[in-house]
This record gives structure tokens, C-alpha cells and sequence, in this order.
């Protein structure tokens, strides 16, 4: 597991290359270019955090913390403003103590996102994932409006090795997750993962179509804990935001799937999810591979970020 885990953080530190490149030696260039902490020292750290995707909110809030730390420690070296940067950028991302609840009781998750982002396949990760702890997980295939996302879901659903229930393509999703339930309840599943349709153009039908499933749940399983997803393509930067803010207005969001890390320039956004959405990003996906999703640890993605190895213990 620990092995497994290692893999995880050389895999996060090679996706989150572009990033460290675009923001980071943006950053040390500052910290090492400028002998002073004046108005110019802070204005160029603001522009590289902002074109980093940290959003313009981050970005204010994290300079405001370090205007004040430089004023109550005294701080005269530009250099020092490093650590107190990063130590900001960390706690906007803690996830707090009961961010995977879920995984301890009969619950339902929802997945939410449109097309393309990786919604289908991270369903098919955390399938895998929770059935490795020894939980008995069931797929709903609720997102009935592409043919392709129900052969895609039943795909990974035989990878991870769990049930799937799903419906013919057009089929009313709502029926979709009431099957779902019934085989939840009946075969006694430990997490119930429901795959939802990912139409943002039509949000009116969504809304209507995420209401409507979220009334059957809690009518037909009032006692399961409930979770709910938004998938975001990281490559997206400010875009996902967007997307994220949207979905809130659809749903009760409570975590954040945050996909194709490897390979963007704008990881940025994950701190500008977090900290302008006050929604944690619960997991991380940097490849293809089925091991490739994992729960989001602050300290990891800090550390990968600024590559340093002094990897936080007990995060």
C-alpha cells in the first residue's frame, strides 16, 4: 500500500510538472529576483499566482496572509516569503476530518460532469478502489442519454469486478437509480456509485433530471449517507470553476473529482476550487491507469507542487 502510494506521489510530482514551471519559477524568480518586500514584490507574485489558475480570490486571499505574516515576524528577506506561501496554499486545502464518510457507512454516491472530463472512467477507479477495502460496491448507470456511457460504465464495472445495473439507452434515469437501490438494499452493497448525465448546455432538463433522482433516494433509501461528486477536467483551469459553480446550483455538492492533472499547466485550480467553492477536491486522477485516482492529500499536492521532499507524515 505504501509502495502503491509512493507511486501515486512520483506520478503527482511528473503531472504537476507544467505547473510547478509555470507557477513555481515564476515564483522563486521573485523570491530570489527582489531584495526587498515592497509593492512590486507582491505585484509580480500576484500576476504569476493568477496565470498559475490559482484565481484571482486565492491569489488576494494567500497575499493577504502573507502581508500579514511579514508585518507580525518581521520578515525582511523576500527568500522567507517561500514557506509562508506554501504553508498558506496548504491549510486552503485541507479536507478536514470526515471527508471520506462515506466509506464507513451504507451510502450513495453521486457522480456529476459532463461529457469528456473522465467522469465514467473515475467511477470505474473508485469502484475499484473501495471494492479492494473489502466493500461490496453496486454501478448505476443513470446517465442513459449516451449509448456509449452505459457500455463504458459495464466495461469498468467488469474491470473492478462489481455489479452493475443499468437500463437501455433513453430509459428514464430516475427508474435507472430506483433499480439500483432495490439491488443496494437486497444484496446489502456497502456503497451505491450512481453515474448521472452530463449536460450542462441544458441545465433547466439537468436540474430537473438531478432533483428528481436525488427525491427517489431519499424516499426509497432515507438511511443512506449521501455523497455528491462534480468531475473536472484539471486542464480546464478557470473553466472548471465554471462548470463546479454551475453543478452547485443543480445539486448539494460535497467533494470534488479532479482529473488529468498529468500534463496541465493549470493544477492552480485545485487551490481555486477549494478556496473560492469552499468544496474540498476529495480525489486526484494523473493517468489512465486504474490505480491512477487517489484520495487527495493537501500535503502531497503542496509538496509535489513545490518539490520538497519533506513529505508531510500523518497528513
Amino acid at each position: 500500500m505504501e509502495e502503491k502510494k509512493k507511486g501515486f506521489f512520483s506520478r503527482l510530482v511528473a503531472g504537476l510538472t507544467k505547473t510547478r514551471e509555470n507557477i513555481v519559477s515564476g515564483m522563486d524568480s521573485i523570491f530570489s529576483g527582489f531584495s526587498a518586500i515592497d509593492e512590486d514584490f507582491y505585484e509580480e507574485l500576484e500576476e504569476t499566482l493568477i496565470m498559475g489558475d490559482m484565481g484571482i480570490q486565492t491569489t488576494m486571499s494567500v497575499l493577504e496572509e502573507l502581508k500579514k505574516a511579514v508585518k507580525e515576524q518581521h520578515i525582511k528577506d523576500p527568500a522567507q516569503c517561500r514557506q509562508v506561501l506554501i504553508d498558506s496554499i496548504r491549510k486552503k486545502m485541507d479536507l478536514g476530518e470526515n471527508a471520506y464518510e462515506f466509506e464507513h457507512r451504507k451510502s450513495v454516491v453521486l457522480v456529476i460532469g459532463v461529457n469528456g472530463v473522465g467522469k465514467t472512467t473515475s467511477i470505474g477507479k473508485l469502484a475499484d478502489q473501495l471494492k479492494s477495502d473489502g466493500k461490496r460496491v453496486i454501478l448505476a448507470a443513470a446517465d442513459t442519454f449516451r449509448a456509449a456511457a452505459i457500455e463504458q460504465l459495464s466495461e469498468w464495472a467488469d474491470r473492478a469486478g462489481v455489479d452493475l445495473i443499468a437500463q437501455k439507452e433513453g430509459s428514464d434515469p430516475a427508474a435507472v437509480i430506483y433499480d439500483a437501490i432495490a439491488a443496494a438494499k437486497s444484496r446489502n452493497a456497502d456503497v451505491l456509485i450512481c453515474d448521472t448525465a452530463g449536460r450542462l448546455h441544458n441545465k433547466k432538463n439537468l436540474m430537473e433530471e438531478l432533483k428528481k433522482i436525488n427525491r427517489i433516494i431519499d424516499k426509497e433509501y432515507p438511511e443512506a449517507y449521501r455523497e455528491t461528486l462534480v468531475v473536472l477536467d484539471g486542464t480546464t483551469g478557470q473553466n472548471a470553476l465554471v462548470q463546479a459553480r454551475q453543478f452547485m446550483e443543480a445539486a448539494p455538492i460535497t467533494g470534488i473529482i479532479l482529473t488529468k492533472l498529468d500534463g496541465t499547466a493549470k493544477g492552480g485550480i485545485a487551490v481555486a476550487i477549494q478556496s473560492e467553492l469552499g468544496i474540498p477536491v476529495k480525489y486526484v486522477g494523473v493517468g489512465e491507469k486504474i490505480d491512477d485516482l487517489q484520495k487527495f492529500s493537501s500535503g502531497d499536492f503542496v509538496n509535489a507542487l513545490f518539490q520538497s521532499d519533506t513529505r508531510n507524515k500523518g497528513e
